[in-house]
């Protein structure tokens, strides 16, 4: 399967740029994969697409300001994302503005001098003795926002602070925000449990992936970076009783559909918490998720190739060029799609 066939073209308007002021006040193009018909909403008003026995799984990860700004001996700029804590003092990291081949280099970062390693798909970044790498990033680090969201290269001020974390986000490990739940807020989640829809969460720390485009030639040549996930065994058993009743499980991100698939929900699955890199692309088989709250994609990404699995592919296609035509708003900030 060529990567090139999940490429399509974005009016680059059309790429939010800021959250709505409202979270639920983003449009929802809403997609039965049955027989492809689309229709077109609000997410406040998801509950119409909702029933009693649904149970709708969120993703509580809270996005961590990974983002660093450094300075080099020389006085160079260097941009540091960290990534995954390896232990107390190290963290591996993304380092732009350092000369291909450097083996070490050492940056100032809010007047402390850290070390960055050369490691060979990444940088190692040590703090010194004494310093906790969460607390440093909480008094230096800024929210890791895509690099598509450009506005702050002109000055322009934004509450991503709040607005680039869900409203239940608690456990804190991700450098991406599983977005699909951005859209939800407590006014809406309070109304969806009234409906006697329930609602339960699990973790998965949104890890490097999300920033990396597929760029084999070929889907299948493309290896996913692992990203650790907890599932508790009350929401292993919600599932299996949702299955069991003939109920629907509502995957909300593909990080979430990721974090189920992998466990699967039932016997012979994973371990409850641990790392994941399923890859799931056309031709997968979907053994837990039954419908798919997500938001709208980036050519050759991961997430793209997800949807198109759940969905089919030409399905995707085709919603996504009548939510171009109509002037929907894409990725991250962007609108939303349920698709049962």
């Amino acid at each position: 399967m060529r990567t090139e066939e999940f490429d399509y073209s974005l009016p680059g308007g059309l790429i939010a740029q800021h959250p709505q002021v409202e979270r639920a006040s983003s449009r929802l193009l809403v997609l039965n994969r049955l027989d492809g018909r689309v229709e077109h909403s609000h997410f406040k008003d998801i509950t119409a697409y909702l029933r009693e026995n649904d149970l709708i799984v969120v993703n509580d990860t809270k996005v961590i300001p990974a983002r660093l700004a450094g300075v080099k001996e020389t006085g160079g700029r260097v941009d540091i994302l960290l990534t995954e804590k390896i232990d107390g003092r190290r963290w591996s990291c993304l380092a732009t503005g350092l000369k291909k081949g450097t083996p070490e280099a050492h940056v100032s970062v809010g007047g402390t001098l850290l070390t960055l390693r050369a490691a060979p798909l990444h940088w190692t970044v040590e703090f010194p003795e004494r310093i906790d790498g969460a607390a440093f990033m909480a008094r230096h680090g800024k929210m890791p926002l895509p690099h598509y969201i450009k506005r702050a290269k002109n000055g322009e001020e934004s509450d991503d602070d709040d607005r680039y974390q869900t409203v239940y986000a608690r456990e804190e490990g991700s450098i991406a925000a599983p977005t699909a739940g951005l859209h939800f807020d407590e006014d809406l989640l309070r109304r969806i449990g009234d409906m006697g829809v329930a609602i339960i969460k699990i973790t998965l720390h949104v890890g490097i992936g999300t920033f990396f485009l597929i760029k084999s030639a070929r889907v299948e040549g493309h290896e996913m970076h692992r990203e650790h996930y907890c599932l508790s065994p009350g929401a292993l058993e919600a599932v299996r009783k949702t299955k069991a009743d003939g109920g629907r499980v509502i995957a909300v991100g593909t990080s979430t559909v990721r974090t189920l698939e992998t466990v699967r929900a039932g016997e012979n699955g994973a371990a409850l918490a641990g790392y994941t890199d399923l890859f799931i692309y056309p031709g997968y088989r979907f053994q837990v998720v039954d419908a798919l709250i997500t938001n709208f994609h980036l050519p050759r990404s991961t997430p793209l190739m997800l949807v198109c699995a759940f969905a089919g592919k030409e399905s995707i296609e085709t919603a996504y060029q009548e939510a171009i035509g109509l002037g929907y708003r894409f990725y991250s900030y962007g609108d939303a799609m349920f698709i049962s």
